[in-house]
């Protein structure tokens, strides 16, 4: 599968991720040092993100990468199900991280931009995600709220207590 790379809006370089990425390892990496927000991902789950995304691209090799499957992904995490069960079209944000040496320089936004201009390509109109309430994730809430999220719901997670809010967006 060739990789692809576009301009961002942002004039960022952005590459559209594939299962055999060469920075596979260094991605997965980037995600498991981040495992408490994004979950723990070993080789053969990340590389089924991967395969199965709608949209996965990544600035810089590895300074931040976003990974996002659509209502038709054969997905079973459950925040991805508890969405699936209420819309019946959207761009689901299983994962979004930078690297925190390149953390303040944009890199999660223009990812959001270009999966927002992909899914509006395609004829999608609303964006989703979920975001930790316990343990909490101030960073994020507050990049979303600026995004202009919305709080759609609340769920406990089986997995030590962990709480997370679901929000969407009209794009």
């Amino acid at each position: 599968m060739p990789v692809h790379v576009r301009m961002c809006e942002s004039g960022r370089m952005l590459t559209i991720l594939s299962a055999d990425s060469p920075d596979f390892e260094a991605l997965r990496s980037l995600n498991n040092a981040h495992a408490q927000e994004l979950s723990y991902a070993d080789e053969e789950h990340f590389r089924f993100l991967l395969e199965k995304s709608f949209f996965a691209g990544v600035i810089n090799k590895t300074d931040a990468f976003l990974i996002a499957f659509d209502q038709n992904a054969d997905y079973n995490s459950p925040n991805f199900v508890w969405f699936k069960e209420r819309f019946l079209k959207f761009v689901y944000i299983d994962r979004v991280v930078t690297d925190a040496a390149a953390r303040g320089r944009g890199y999660a936004a223009a990812l959001y931009d270009a999966l927002f201009r992909e899914a509006r390509r395609v004829g999608h109109t609303l964006a989703v995600c979920e975001v930790n309430e316990h343990p909490p994730n101030p960073a994020s809430d507050a990049f979303h709220a600026r995004l202009g999220f919305v709080l759609a719901g609340r769920a406990e997670l089986w997995d030590g207590g962990k709480r997370v809010r679901y929000f969407v967006k009209e794009m």
